[in-house]
Parts: structure tokens; sequence; C-alpha cells
């Protein structure tokens, strides 16, 4: 369990690093970033994982959410790990923004072309948490949280409600909630799992409440009421309904004026972080 520093700076009393190392869940080398507070250098202190968007790389939450400052006040040590494997030379993985490399979609693919290195699932439930364990002695894994934006959401919410105990705090900035029933899923699902959709329920909040998993706590999810993708591709009158269905504690929080941006983030990213620091303790 060994990574390579790529680089380290001073932030708010803290540290933000970026590394990378040689993963054998997607088979190639990934880069992932953390920031640790100034209170990880006298003791343990909670981790709290940040799953990015479409497009995005390790480094987009670090520069653009303006989190440091907050996680520094409360102590938490941030883990943002890069969307897909990278350079992975199977066709049709570049090219298309919405699908492949930087598109990820949090899962384990089971399709003959993309099952070898697209199992963003098991590196973020398994192989990043044991690196960071390993490699970062103030991580304390018994106090750990999970968040996320856009396709990142989506990632947070499943992966959560996947894994009772795993998680003690959740939540999501604009999260596709019901990847089956909206264009991103429809597009990524069945070249990521194949056509059968029961295969795809795993994948999906939406599905996965339905299906009787819970998570033990509050989601919040915060979503601009202008952002473009709203009615098209994040719905989230589906994961209201289908969580009071359930009896899942949901708070849904639509943002006037906001829309799908890193400015969305930065606006809202502190009350995130409280969020996860209560549940953490």
């Amino acid at each position: 369990m060994t990574f390579e520093t790529i680089s380290e700076q001073r932030c708010f009393g803290g540290i933000q690093g970026f590394y990378s190392h040689e993963s054998r869940e997607t088979g190639g080398t990934m880069k992932f970033a953390v920031y640790r507070p100034p209170q990880a250098e006298s003791g343990r202190v909670p981790v709290l994982y940040y799953l990015a968007g479409l497009t995005c790389t390790e480094e987009t939450f670090i520069i653009k959410a303006g989190a440091q400052r907050v996680a520094a006040e409360l102590g938490l040590m941030l883990v943002a790990p890069d969307t897909s494997p990278r350079n992975t030379g199977i066709d049709g993985a570049t090219g298309d923004w919405e699908f492949g490399e930087a598109a990820g979609f949090y899962l384990d693919a089971t399709t003959p072309a993309f099952a070898p290195r697209f199992r963003m699932y098991s590196y973020v439930t398994r192989e990043l948490p044991a690196l960071i364990g390993a490699g970062f002695a103030a991580a304390d894994a018994a106090r750990t949280g999970i968040f996320g934006h856009s396709m990142g959401g989506h990632g947070a919410l499943t992966i959560a409600l996947k894994n009772p105990g795993t998680y003690r705090s959740v939540s999501a900035f604009a999260p596709i909630v019901a990847p089956s029933q909206v264009p991103w899923g429809l597009k990524a699902l069945p070249r990521y799992l194949g056509e059968d959709r029961e295969t795809w329920k795993p994948y999906d909040t939406v599905e996965l409440l339905r299906s009787g998993h819970r998570f033990d706590g509050t989601l919040l999810v915060d979503q601009g009421d202008a952002d473009k993708f709203l009615e098209p591709q994040l719905k989230p009158e589906l994961l209201a309904a289908a969580a009071e269905a359930a009896g899942q504690p949901l708070t849904l929080r639509l943002q006037p004026g906001y829309d799908h941006s890193y400015y969305f983030i930065q606006t809202f990213i502190e009350d995130h972080l409280r969020h996860h620091a209560q549940a953490l303790g």
C-alpha cells in the first residue's frame, strides 16, 4: 500500500497534498488528493471523502470548492480521488465527456471492454480507504463520511446506502439520483453493465431506496433551481418521493438562482462540512 507524493503545500495551517499510486482495482495509475487539517498533527481526525462529477479530476474540488478553510476549523481530513482510470486505451473510453474516462459513475463495470479497468466502486469503497488508513496515521477510519457533486453525488448516495455502518454522514450537491431514468445514465449504464436493467439498480439511489436500502441518518442534498440539468438529468423530486415512501430522513434544499457550477458548491460547502462534522464528532 504505497503511493508517491506529487506535491504538498501548507494551507490554512494544514497540508494539501496530491498523490499517485498503482491501483489493483483499476489496473493503472490513480491520483488522489488529501487535505490534512492542523489537528492531524496531534491526533486522529475524521475522514470525509468527496466524489467529483463528470469531466473532473482529483484537483477540481480541491482547487474550486474553497473547503480547506472550514475543514481546518472543524478538523476534517478531506480525500478526493480522480473520477475514473486514465489512459485506458479502451475503444470508446475517450472523446465523449459523458462517458468513459472522467465519467466512471462510481460503479464496477461488467461488460468485457470496461470490466478490467472501470472499477471505481471497489476503488472508492475498498482500495482507497485502505491506502488512506495505511499512509496517513491521523485518519480515523471509524469516523468516515462521504459526499459529492452531480455524478459524484450519485456515487456518494449509492455508496452510503449500500454500506450501512461504514459512513456516518452523507451529502450531495445536485446529484444524479435516478440514472436509470435520465440520459446520462441511459448512455453510461448499458455500456458499463449491459442491457439487463436489473443490474443497474444497485447504482441508482431511487431504486436502492425502493428495494429497502437505508442510511442511518439524514441525507443532505442541495440543488440549484437554475441548474440547466435539473429537469432532464437530476430530477430531485424522484429522490424526495422515494425517501418519503421509504421513511428515509432527507433534507432536500432547492436553492433559488444557483446553477450546476462550483460557485454553487462554494456557497454551500460550509453547510455541508458542518453537517458532516456534527455527525462524525
